[in-house]
Formats: C-alpha cells, structure tokens, sequence
C-alpha cells in the first residue's frame, strides 16, 4: 500500500526533527521544512512565517529565525536516510500546507 503524500512528509519531518539537539525547535523546524516545500518566490523566513503560520506570523518569524540563526548542529548531521521524493500534481502542495 503507497503511504500519502501527507505521511510521507510528516515522517521526513520525524527524521530530520529527531537530530536536533533541543525539543523546543521541533515545532520551528516544521514550519521551516514546510516553508520550503510551499510555492513561493522568497524562501527567506519571514515570508514563509507568514505562509506556514498567518495567524502567528510575528512568533513564527521569531522561532524560526532564532532555529536558523543559532544552530549548533551541522546539515550533515540533518541529512538521515534517503532523501524524500515525491510527485507532486498541481494542487497537491497546497491540500499539505493546510493538513501539515
């Protein structure tokens, strides 16, 4: 049975979260990892904030930032297992922003 595209990031989300060092940044590294994946022109944080979290964008911005800027681990570490894949059809990034 094919795993959803929703699971599927959800445990891509499970593995890279599981090597940070502070359980305080698991919800920052979400949003950051979601952000990414969303259309958008600037992948800098503050317009992904307002795109993961438009309700909380000032917080989102200041959680991510504070993820981003003062991180002790190094990508290397980030990087478990294979890397995620997926076929993406038009519309399916955007039901996953809203289920993520």
């Amino acid at each position: 049975m094919r795993r959803s595209l929703e699971s599927r990031f959800a445990s891509y989300c499970d593995r890279v979260v599981s090597t940070l060092t502070h359980a305080d940044r698991e919800e920052p590294a979400r949003w950051y990892i979601k952000g990414l994946m969303l259309p958008g022109e600037r992948k800098s944080i503050e317009p992904m904030a307002a795109r993961v979290q438009p309700n909380n964008v000032r917080s989102a911005h200041q959680a991510m930032h504070h993820l981003v800027a003062d991180a002790p681990w190094t990508a290397a570490r980030t990087r478990t297992g294979p890397p995620l894949r997926m076929k993406i059809r038009p519309g399916k990034v955007q039901r996953l922003a809203r289920r993520v």
